[in-house]
């Protein structure tokens, strides 16, 4: 099958990304508006830029019935400020919850039964059971796609204090088995990182040999 993008409804275009770029990890952000109401959303358009400075990206994107700006971004450009709050296994229902498209004046912690506790640097807070948790100064924002339903707006925060649960450290190291993070699928579809594999990085010699070492 080949495809041209530009032939096919955006709807279906956006099938054929988030069916093939998968598993996706899920940012849950944590921005609070001008007037102090705190948001909460789950965004699976979301990775690791770079470890310095440290810098995460989320990418909101345009509604698709209006093309108008998401909560979160409209907070973000507003206050230049928000938490990346990490989903484990066990939160999964509430992350959900938080997806409802409700109006910028309801408060989507109240809404999903979460506590919050307050953050070291950025002013909104973190989700309390989160296990992990970046507190994030924007860094740029840039619009790709214009005002159209289904633009987007990457959003580059750089990390200024980080949250992990006692129990999900080790010596510098996070647990996945205690986190147990969950990522998006296609559709409904949601994955596990319970089942998952090992490779040895491949090591190149000065004779430009490869070779793949043990496992340690």
């Amino acid at each position: 099958m080949d495809i041209d993008p530009k032939a096919i409804a955006s709807r279906d275009v956006y099938r054929l990304l988030i069916g093939g770029v998968l598993p996706r990890p899920i940012a849950w952000v944590s921005t609070i508006a001008p007037d102090g109401t705190p948001n909460l959303a789950p965004f699976s358009f979301f990775t690791v830029v770079c470890e310095n400075p440290p810098t995460l990206c989320v990418v909101p994107a345009r509604r698709g019935s209006d093309g108008g700006r998401k909560d979160t971004l409209v907070n973000i450009e507003a206050t230049g400020e928000f938490v990346v709050n990490i989903v484990g296994e066990t939160l999964a229902d509430a992350m959900n919850l938080s997806a409802a498209a409700v109006g910028p004046e309801v408060d989507e912690f109240a809404i999903a039964g979460l506590e919050t506790t307050p953050s070291v640097v950025v002013r909104p807070p973190r989700v309390t059971l989160s296990p992990v948790a970046y507190e994030c100064q924007l860094d740029r924002i840039v619009h790709v796609g214009g005002e159209v339903p289904g633009a987007g707006s990457l959003v580059l925060g750089t990390v200024v204090r980080i949250h992990v649960a006692d129990e999900a450290w080790d010596n510098g190291r996070i647990l996945t088995d205690v986190v147990r993070q969950i990522g998006r699928g296609s559709g409904d579809d949601y994955i596990r990182t319970t089942d998952r594999f090992r490779l040895a990085r491949p090591v190149v010699a000065p004779d430009g040999t490869i070779t793949i070492p043990p496992l340690a």
